[in-house]
């Protein structure tokens, strides 16, 4: 009897997987701004990690770890208060390569100061390849790493915490902190009545001892299997910072209750959680009533963290365009060789160039403030405004890699839909599109001689680049206006353009004359590929963007 046929079933004309590669080595604007801004001696470290994390295992434990999410685990089987959360191993994988990686901690030396020479620069690209491959782990990653800026106001305590959470180890067993060998920090400020407006928190702290009972609720706060938190609360001082523990001194549970875990757009594998405090015991951290100032040294290490996940996420979402471009055939032609096609990705090509090589620039002031006034001013005045343009670039320049591949991209099974669920968390995080502008100007009024030699710098850096002069001349004049918080947000991506044209003019000449002419001389238009750029820099571009 002949058996039927299954000709139909045949695939052909599909793109293999992009797996299997070397995330750094593969990112040649990512190797040369890392290079440029004092992290080359690390090329071999950089390139061994980004193999690890380009492999099709780590592909695959970042799609699990989002098709398994967390899991609130309130009582154990006795009826016994534990508020435990329970994750797919392959999360745990996924932090446990962070950690030995040393994303969470590599910043910092043993004694929790600022670890000098180019590691916010070396460690920066770490997390924007793994950003690639799985972002929603990063969330205590960077808090983790990012909580040690508070700790310092708290001498004693940073010097207990910093030998556990100074380890290249991940410990996920719901332990005492200093029992275990690794350990992650959240952090909880945001509670119903304000989410920016912490100073509303009603959260109240009372002394206890030598320590405090924490008795309030927290709308928001993550990760909740971290070991302990920095939280915010009402002292009678006023709003103070605190380290709250997952286990009191005594070993015993804290009373940390979550009520529940949110519902989110995307972040699937990190659990947020809505927490309450029942008189939980927490240590002060800081001075009374400073608490703001406290965690605010935290806080700008998120922000920074949050415009390199989104330019990790930029950078996935081209690759995998431009790679399936090249394998996709359309009317007798690959994609990648179709002129129209051409131009959208090449101009995706040129906004992630300027992108990584602005969060480099921003990592190199990151690394040379605490020795350098300038760069500290570089820091303050520039974190904010690259907050706000890289992170509300991402989600549509996802969907549009999304679009090159067509229905392909718009499934689940592939890794764009994540990345476009992802992709809004990072411009909402850690303050929104408008606090960031209002820090922007908050920084012009505070430190206006600071920030002007900062603007100074940049028009000295992007001289020559087509409109840049225009650019320096309206930002200045909007940041003068008595009204200026009604023009802040185009002032504010302005300043952001005009810092992005000036760091690639120090990666790519070039490349920083073509990005300064088709976003400072005039206005981009709102779709990729609505530009007119030479053959010889379009094939440039793609080359140097995936080989």
């Amino acid at each position: 009897m002949t058996q039927p046929s299954f000709a139909t079933h045949e695939v052909f004309n599909q793109s293999p997987p992009f797996c299997d590669v070397d995330l750094f080595a593969a990112d040649r604007p990512l190797v040369e701004a890392v290079a440029a801004n004092g992290g080359a001696s690390a090329e071999k470290e950089l390139s061994e990690f980004g193999q690890h994390w380009g492999s099709a295992a780590m592909a695959e434990r970042g799609r699990i770890a989002n098709e398994n999410t967390p899991k609130l685990r309130t009582f154990d089987s006795r009826g016994n208060r534990r508020d435990e959360v329970e994750f797919h191993p392959a999360y745990h994988e996924l932090m446990a390569r962070s950690a030995h990686g040393g994303v969470h901690n590599s910043t910092w030396d043993a004694q929790g100061r600022p670890a000098g020479g180019a590691s916010e620069v070396v460690r920066a690209a770490k997390f924007y390849i793994a950003a690639q491959v799985e972002t929603g782990h990063l969330c205590p990653v960077t808090m983790t790493r990012a909580s040690v800026a508070a700790l310092a106001a708290q001498p004693d305590l940073l010097a207990k915490t910093m030998p556990v959470i100074g380890t290249r180890a991940y410990d996920p067993t719901f332990a005492p902190w200093w029992t275990k060998r690794g350990m992650t920090l959240g952090m909880g400020m945001t509670e119903k009545q304000g989410g920016t407006d912490v100073r509303s928190n009603m959260t109240r702290a009372e002394r206890d001892g030598d320590g405090y009972r924490i008795t309030g609720h927290k709308w928001f706060m993550s990760a909740p299997m971290c070991d302990a938190f920095l939280v915010l609360a009402q002292a009678e001082e006023g709003l103070t910072c605190f380290f709250m523990p997952r286990f009191k001194p005594d070993g015993s549970i804290n009373a940390v209750q979550f009520q529940r875990l949110k519902d989110k757009l995307g972040n699937r594998s990190n659990a947020s959680s809505e927490v309450e405090f029942v008189g939980a015991h927490a240590t002060r951290v800081g001075d009374a009533g400073k608490g703001i100032r406290t965690i605010i040294q935290m806080v700008q290490l998120t922000r920074q963290d949050c415009a390199i996940a989104s330019a990790g996420l930029m950078r996935s979402g081209l690759a995998h365009a431009l790679h399936h471009a090249r394998h996709r055939s359309v009317f007798q032609k690959h994609l990648a060789d179709q002129p129209l096609m051409q131009s959208v990705l090449s101009d995706m090509a040129l906004h992630v160039e300027a992108s990584i090589a602005l969060v480099m620039r921003l990592c190199r002031a990151f690394d040379q403030a605490p020795n350098d006034p300038g760069e500290a001013a570089y820091m303050r005045l520039l974190t904010p405004a690259i907050k706000y343009w890289v992170c509300k670039c991402a989600p549509g320049f996802l969907y549009e890699a999304m679009e090159c591949l067509g229905g392909n991209g718009y499934v689940e099974e592939g890794i764009l839909a994540r990345h476009y669920r992802e992709s809004p968390v990072n411009a909402i995080w850690e303050g929104s599109g408008n606090v960031m502008c209002l820090d922007v100007l908050r920084a012009l009024s505070r430190e206006g001689e600071a920030a002007g030699a900062v603007l100074q710098g940049l028009a000295d850096e992007a001289k020559g680049l087509p409109g840049a002069g225009d650019a320096v001349a309206f930002i200045a004049k909007a940041f003068r206006r008595p009204d200026g918080e009604r023009v802040a947000r185009l002032a504010v991506e302005r300043l952001a353009l005009l810092a992005a044209a000036a760091a690639l003019n120090k990666v790519s000449p070039r490349h920083a004359e073509l990005f300064a002419a088709t976003r400072l001389a005039g206005n981009h238009a709102s779709m990729y590929g609505a530009v007119d750029l030479a053959n010889d820099d379009v094939r440039r571009l793609l080359e140097r963007a995936l080989p």
